[in-house]
């Protein structure tokens, strides 16, 4: 929320200094500003929004939690964004204050870029074409890792005080269980997740269960650790989900993200009344979504932190939905807004005009994101560094594609 609400800030601040760059004054350019950005704003803000309405009618638990975070800060930041910063700028004009909105070095940053995204957009369509195929045949040989959300079974993060072998403890445990569990380093190497299928379609066997869990991993316990003790102080958390309830939350995955899909493809088609935009907008996010899941694919068991796909990674899906047609939305705003002004260029001239000119924001937009993400990842512990791993990869596609997958097909 926090990375995402700096975007209509930024749309705002590029507006205003346009304005200012076209000689206006500065209660002239503020008030042009944000009345050039608000259909932008909305556009950008709805395709989110309504990915954020599929996450919470599709989600479950946290994932409910998540989407409802996300709407609210989605409202919250555009009425902040469009009401109270313009009440201050007000505030602070009729006290005679000295705004800007840029310094020096940067006031002439991609000013006047004129570079050909159209010209060059095959050579992007090979790139993404390798990339694509690589993850494909990586889901294919390799496949993926899904999380007990999608298989259904226990799961156990337990801590230890020393440094563990995973592969010493599966074997015990197997020895334990009567079958094999999967064993992973979570986080450090005093830490591991443990994910058994045990008795799974019985009800009332947690206890036993958790019996079984303390008698495999007795010998890397100190000799005093009691059952008690073991389940309180080092299982960090636990988590059980049943094989039907696995099955209808991958169901629901695959409903959420077609459906988001779906309704972002109308609500553009409907906003700028050509399905042209529709099409290259939703080509455009079906080719970030297979990108993340290729790469999560591929980078699977090299990373040293979970990248399990859970409820979890279909949230970052999502999310990475919103965030990349929100940048789709901003060069199709500018496009429909130069369309009417430059109706004797060709279409491709208007379109690397466009695309130019949305280049500050797209770039100060992004980079706010992903000092967010990166701080999540870096601080958020070893739970959430996985989807903050697949956002991460999301926001940076998402942004290439934006220009050279939906602007491009639209052409």
């Amino acid at each position: 929320t926090m990375g995402m609400a700096v975007d209509a800030n930024v749309l705002i601040y590029e507006r205003i200094r346009e304005e200012l760059r076209a000689g206006k004054g500065i209660k002239l350019a503020i008030a042009d500003g944000y009345r050039h950005a608000y259909s932008a704003i909305i556009d950008s803000n709805v395709t989110t929004i309504l990915t954020g309405i599929v996450l919470y009618l599709f989600g479950q638990g946290p994932i409910k939690g998540f989407a409802t975070t996300l709407v609210i800060g989605i409202l919250t930041s555009m009425f902040t964004s469009i009401f109270i910063t313009r009440l201050i700028y007000e505030s602070l004009l009729k006290r005679n204050a000295n705004l800007t909105f840029s310094i020096k070095i940067t006031a002439n940053v991609f000013k006047n870029t004129h570079i050909d995204f159209i010209g060059i957009r095959k050579y992007f369509y090979v790139g993404s074409a390798v990339i694509l195929l690589a993850g494909v045949v990586s889901l294919f040989v390799k496949g993926l890792n899904p999380g007990i959300d999608f298989t259904g079974g226990r799961s156990y993060i337990i801590r230890f005080d020393k440094p563990v072998i995973t592969e010493e403890i599966a074997k015990d445990l197997n020895a334990s269980f009567g079958e094999l569990p999967q064993v992973v380093t979570f986080g450090s190497n005093k830490q591991i997740k443990v994910i058994t299928k045990y008795k799974i379609n019985e009800t009332g066997v947690d206890e036993e269960v958790q019996t079984k869990l303390y008698d495999g991993l007795k010998g890397y316990l100190s000799s005093n650790v009691t059952r008690e003790e073991f389940i309180s102080d080092y299982v960090k958390s636990s988590e059980t989900v049943g094989p039907v309830v696995a099955a209808d939350i991958k169901i629901n995955a695959f409903f959420a993200v077609g459906i988001a899909l779906i309704l972002i493809f109308l609500y553009i088609f409907m906003r700028f009344r050509y399905w042209q935009y529709g099409f290259g907008a939703v080509m455009s996010l079906f080719h970030d979504t297979l990108l993340v899941v290729g790469v999560y694919s591929i980078f699977w068991g090299l990373m040293p932190f979970s990248m399990e796909i859970d409820q979890a990674f279909i949230a970052a899906i999502l999310t990475v939905i919103g965030f990349s047609v929100n940048d789709t939305v901003i060069v199709f705003d500018r496009l429909r807004e130069y369309i009417p002004l430059y109706r004797k260029r060709p279409l491709k001239e208007v379109l690397n005009m466009a695309i130019n000119s949305t280049l500050s924001r797209t770039i100060n937009t992004t980079l706010t994101v992903i000092l967010t993400i990166v701080a999540m990842f870096i601080f958020g512990g070893a739970v959430i560094r996985g989807f903050m791993f697949a956002l991460l990869v999301g926001i940076g596609t998402g942004v290439y594609s934006s220009v050279f997958v939906a602007t491009a097909l639209m052409y």
